[in-house]
């Protein structure tokens, strides 16, 4: 069982179910309230939509290290899962299965929920992470690109779920309220995604350059990939300066606290922790690093819930 939690990254997974029930309890659901109006994920359908969500990142987790179990042998040789205590094929039989299941619980919630596309949307996400695992995290960029998408997609799958009550009923509901929160915190989400999936690559540099892969770092070098870690960085970093003279207007001051403490000093931190990293321990430190402040920014919802 610890194998197969491992195998699929449970952390990974329970971040996915925290972001999108926090976006719906501390975001969403306050603004329908509001308005007096009941949104489509009501009730047991947002979790159903996390539940979706996760089985699609579970499976693509699964074929993920499916196709890379030679290049897994050479990077992470304690880690490797596929071959050592699953079968290849129960790999492949549980990539269907929670892909298949992911993919139909978003037609279920589009039928029980008046959503709409949810379920050829989640089919979308099921052949763009195979077609990732297969070919385009070998590629420069595209990979990268790819993952911090379908990640900024689990914030805009919530308000993608209420498009229809949000374009037929914006003059009742604050609908531009919700579309500036979706846009911010996908924003934050897509940005975190592509600075850990470049340090990632440089991570796995040794595995990937031995099986003729063609990532940024392998192509361009170390340096190269950590200027391009730090552009996004310092736009991300800007950014998070803005945010606490903004929301200090209204007088939260422990939000901008927290915004402070929790994200924006840890992200300099990485920052600067960048340019020191030169070996695969140092950048999976940076790595983790920067998934605890994608947890930090997932729990920041929090406190639009307790201005209410």
């Amino acid at each position: 069982m610890r194998a197969f939690l491992k195998l699929i990254r449970w952390p990974n997974l329970v971040f996915i179910f925290l972001t999108q029930l926090l976006f719906e309890y501390c975001i969403i659901l306050p603004v329908f309230n509001e308005a007096g109006i009941l949104p489509n994920l009501n009730g047991i359908y947002i979790f159903a939509l996390a539940i979706s969500s996760i089985l699609i990142a579970a499976g693509g987790n699964i074929i993920n290290d499916y196709f890379d179990v030679n290049i897994d042998q050479i990077n992470k040789p304690d880690k490797v899962i596929i071959g050592k205590y699953i079968h290849r094929h129960w790999a492949i039989l549980f990539h269907t299965l929670f892909s298949g299941i992911g993919v139909a619980l978003g037609f279920w919630i589009d039928y029980k929920a008046h959503t709409y596309l949810l379920g050829v949307t989640n089919f979308l996400c099921v052949t763009l992470l195979f077609i990732y695992s297969m070919v385009l995290k070998r590629k420069p960029l595209s990979g990268n690109v790819i993952i911090a998408l379908l990640t900024a997609w689990t914030v805009f799958v919530v308000t993608f779920c209420e498009s229809n009550k949000l374009i037929r009923l914006g003059e009742i509901i604050n609908a531009s309220k919700i579309t500036r929160l979706t846009f911010l915190y996908a924003g934050f989400a897509f940005i975190i995604s592509l600075v850990r999936e470049m340090v990632k690559d440089m991570e796995d540099i040794t595995g990937d350059s031995r099986y003729n892969c063609r990532t940024f770092p392998i192509l361009f070098g170390l340096n190269a990939a950590k200027i391009y870690s730090a552009t996004w960085l310092v736009i991300l970093i800007v950014l998070l300066c803005i945010m606490p003279i903004y929301i200090l207007q209204f007088g939260w001051w422990i939000s901008a606290l927290y915004c402070v403490i929790f994200i924006l000093v840890p992200s300099i931190k990485i920052l600067t922790n960048l340019f020191k990293a030169n070996t695969s321990k140092g950048f999976h430190a940076l790595s983790s690093s920067i998934k605890w402040i994608m947890l930090t920014g997932i729990l920041s919802m929090i406190f639009l819930l307790l201005k209410k």
